[in-house]
């Protein structure tokens, strides 16, 4: 319900959207088999497709060519694919979007192959456009989206970690490549300079927010909305916001600490879930996602006024109260 009220707010971009993700099932085809099955297993369980959207956003604060705007969408959203297929073997997950993940489905080696073959086509599409700058940012990109994940590992059931290495971490995860799905839509519909920034300062806003909130569903949605466990991010030693704030609480703390690392129940895991759910640290969270959001917004004060700017205001909106 949640991802249709959503679509509901670029239901205008339906048609380009559609011809997108035909795109990604022609990118990730290939002569394997295997390949083929493993690729289209999670392009096929969906997804949010946000990535694209704020590429086809951005583009219409320049001159709006879909057809050039499919080269820069299609290669994001296949990195943003290639990161979940390798997180999915880091964190060892089991379920993805309601379904068994690549690495479930077949196993560890499969998912880390499949994940390089789709990265590998990212990087083959984008050559499509012959612009060094744009390349030189997306590879920046994904140059910080790989160090993010290293971090992540290197994080891992690290209690005593600070604010400071959550947002950095979150900033390489996520918001960087949010950044750039905003400012290469710009860039390559010819916006001017200062539109374009303006544009990539918005998506690394709302790139912060959106994760943030990411991270306070887990401890607040149900498994079923989810499509995985609820306060997986903690099974898997993933320490977010909701946890850096509940931990202030010495009884929280001791029990985070004491179940930290360990194949607990799913009992426990519920009553960790609800103790942070009914503790203080859910809405202190918020207030930082708020903080974020709002930067977002100041950011879409200064762009032309028009349809995208007010759709992209419309998402924000919604990123900052969605439930799942």
């Amino acid at each position: 319900m949640e991802k249709m009220k959503l679509k509901l707010l670029y239901s205008d971009l339906k048609p380009e959207l559609e011809s997108i993700e035909k795109e990604l099932e022609q990118a990730v085809d290939s002569e394997s088999l295997l390949l083929n099955d493993a690729s289209l297993h999670l392009l096929q369980a969906g997804g949010k497709r946000i990535r694209p959207v704020f590429v086809l956003l951005a583009g219409k604060f320049g001159d709006y060519d879909i057809e050039l705007l499919k080269r820069v969408a299609v290669p994001l959203e296949l990195i943003h694919m290639a990161s979940l297929v390798h997180d999915d073997v880091i964190d060892d997950s089991e379920i993805r979007r309601g379904r068994p993940t690549v690495k479930s489905e077949w196993n560890n080696s499969v998912a880390m192959y499949t994940g390089d073959f789709i990265l590998a086509r990212a990087l083959e599409r984008i050559t499509e456009i012959e612009s060094p700058r744009i390349h030189d940012i997306l590879s920046k990109t994904l140059i910080e989206v790989c160090r993010g994940e290293i971090i992540q590992i290197e994080h891992k059931y690290r209690l005593d970690q600070s604010l400071r290495d959550y947002l950095r971490r979150i900033k390489r995860k996520t918001a960087l490549l949010i950044s750039s799905s905003c400012e290469l839509g710009a860039l390559v519909s010819g916006t001017d300079e200062k539109t374009a920034a303006h544009l990539r300062r918005f998506g690394y806003f709302i790139g912060m927010s959106f994760q943030i909130i990411d991270d306070i569903l887990d401890f607040t949605a149900s498994d079923q909305e989810l499509g995985k466990p609820a306060g997986s991010d903690f099974i898997q030693g993933n320490i977010t916001l909701p946890i850096l704030y509940a931990r202030q609480n010495p009884e929280i703390y001791q029990m985070l600490r004491d179940n930290l690392n360990l194949d607990i129940s799913d009992e426990k895991r519920l009553e960790i879930v609800r103790t942070i759910r009914t503790s203080s640290a859910v809405d202190e969270a918020k207030r930082m996602s708020e903080r974020y959001l709002e930067k977002a917004l100041k950011e879409l004060d200064y762009l032309p006024k028009g349809s995208a700017a007010k759709t992209m205001r419309k998402i924000a909106f919604f990123i900052g109260k969605r439930k799942f």
